[in-house]
């Protein structure tokens, strides 16, 4: 594959492809949800489940993404308890090495919005694989179709899935942040 980049991570590795337009398109692997792989505590693998949240009961999608992600669908973006209820999950019981929180509207079969309270740092203006989660949500709750527009505080990227046993695209905008060099 032309302009191809290949890095060795503890998750694996990752591709990635520049593209004609600029953009990146990233090979964000095949989505986990066995409980024991996220890691999550749960007898069983489910579409949903249901946790206490601050006294109230909310409707997650769990999965990993590399990282462990709780979605959650939403009426309103603007109105979504991200930052009282974030670290409420991040920190749930149910979650050993923590979890991010994700709070998705769906805007139709082609487009969602997208908060994120990501573990350790809490809300974030952009999260890929928070998106990658969300968009996987989605399509395995049947709101979705394959390629999804998913709308950040920081800015748009792009989502493929073609179902079960496949990796995860995102194709977004990348933007060089620090040049250096190390001498060994």
């Amino acid at each position: 594959m032309k302009d191809e980049i290949r890095v060795e991570t503890t998750n694996g590795l990752i591709i990635s492809k520049l593209e004609n337009n600029g953009e990146v398109t990233v090979n964000m692997g095949i989505p986990k949800f066995e409980p024991q792989e996220i890691p999550f505590v749960a007898k069983k693998r489910e579409l949903t489940y249901t946790l206490e949240i601050n006294d109230k009961r909310v409707e997650l999608s769990i999965l990993s993404i590399g990282n462990p992600h709780a979605v959650q669908i939403v009426e309103d973006i603007n109105l979504a308890p991200v930052l009282v209820e974030g670290a409420l999950i991040e920190h749930h019981k149910s979650f050993p090495q923590h979890v991010n929180a994700g709070y998705m509207q769906v805007v139709s079969r082609n487009h969602i919005n997208l908060r994120v309270y990501e573990r350790g740092a809490g809300e974030t203006l952009a999260c890929g694989s928070g998106a990658c989660a969300a968009a996987v949500t989605g399509i395995t709750r049947r709101l979705l179709d394959s390629t999804v527009k998913v709308s950040t505080l920081g800015g748009n990227l792009v989502v493929r899935w073609e179902g079960e046993n496949h990796p995860v695209w995102m194709t977004g905008p990348a933007t060089a942040v620090f040049d250096g060099e190390i001498e060994l």
